[in-house]
């Protein structure tokens, strides 16, 4: 199949708002192109092999992303540009234009691998599973990654707040619920972070996402029977709901977006364990208030807020 590439010209300061308001409209394969410097601290680790003849940054970049030949072009493209409209009321988004073009199926999947390099969250290593490891970096924490057509390779800003957070609140023992799991990152990274000494569930309404997930349990020699992952919508799926189950974790964590962040709260607490922490990031900062303020109407008491770019965590406790 082919996919068809809209890229809208825009620039580097608002590429992360013109991002935002993609992923508002459900789509999340999304895909920069800039000539800014790559920094450690920009993608959470450091990079020996930078493009040396990269040129001179202009302020210009290109945020891309695709649909399928049966998407309905149509209607979604009028809602990317009133979309964009509403956004240059606030900011200089530059241009502004989309272009088009056509991408194979099997460039779209294997192309963009030369550019998905190892690099460290903190102490951990994620690497794609098509790299060896590194003499150095034997005996460390260690994730090996094939996102495939999911979403997740841990390099964007939200992961990697979840990321800081699973370390920080995690324990030995540990029920774990993990909305919107994408590739599974975030369910196999808290099991590499208790050697295995939790249990975890999933739920994507994505089932490419779900194999993905599992395909990548395997990968990272972690057992099928650790975790239990479901397709379906937390919003207002029961029988999902029943399934995931009642007063039962200890940590959950939603790496997806604000407004969805917002619609699932109510189901979130009863999901929870007294004491239990919620964990969410996906969230752009304008929509910060927002969020805390859907949680807070479910009972749910803000206890850490963190920021990463123009990206933010908000971690709650069942009280």
């Amino acid at each position: 199949m082919n996919w068809i590439k809209y890229s809208i010209n825009t620039t580097t300061f608002a590429e992360d708002f013109v991002s935002a308001v993609l992923m508002e409209l459900g789509i999340v394969s999304i895909e920069i192109e800039n000539n800014v410097p790559v920094s450690g601290e920009k993608q959470g680790g450091e990079f020996e092999e930078l493009q040396p003849d990269l040129p001179e940054d202009n302020g210009i970049s290109k945020v891309s992303f695709y649909l399928g030949e049966d998407d309905d072009h149509e209607s979604l493209i009028l809602s990317v540009k009133k979309a964009l409209e509403e956004l240059k009321e606030t900011m200089d988004i530059g241009e502004g234009t989309i272009d088009t073009s056509i991408t194979k199926q099997e460039d779209w999947i294997n192309n963009w691998k030369q550019f998905f390099k190892s690099f460290y969250i903190d102490d951990i290593l994620i690497k794609p599973t098509w790299e060896d490891i590194a003499p150095s970096d034997e005996g460390k924490i260690f994730v090996e990654i094939d996102p495939g057509v999911s979403f997740g390779t841990g390099k964007h800003e939200t992961t990697q707040l979840c990321i800081r957070q699973l370390k920080k609140y995690l324990k030995p023992g540990d029920e774990i619920l993990d909305v919107g799991c994408g590739s599974g990152i975030l369910s196999i990274i808290a099991n590499k972070l208790l050697n295995g000494d939790c249990h975890l569930v999933g739920t994507d309404i994505d089932e490419d996402c779900i194999e993905s997930t599992y395909e990548n349990f395997q990968v990272n020699h972690i057992d099928k029977k650790a975790g239990d992952f479901f397709v379906g919508n937390l919003i207002d799926d029961k029988e999902l709901q029943d399934k995931v189950g009642y007063d039962k974790y200890d940590v959950v964590v939603a790496n997806i977006l604000a407004d969805i962040i917002i619609a699932m709260a109510p189901a979130i607490p009863p999901t929870m364990k007294s004491g239990a922490y919620f964990i969410s990031s996906g969230i752009i900062n304008f929509k910060e208030e927002e969020v805390k303020k859907a949680l807070i109407e479910v009972g749910l008491e803000i206890i850490e807020v963190n920021y990463q770019g123009e990206w933010v965590n908000i971690t709650a406790r069942k009280n």
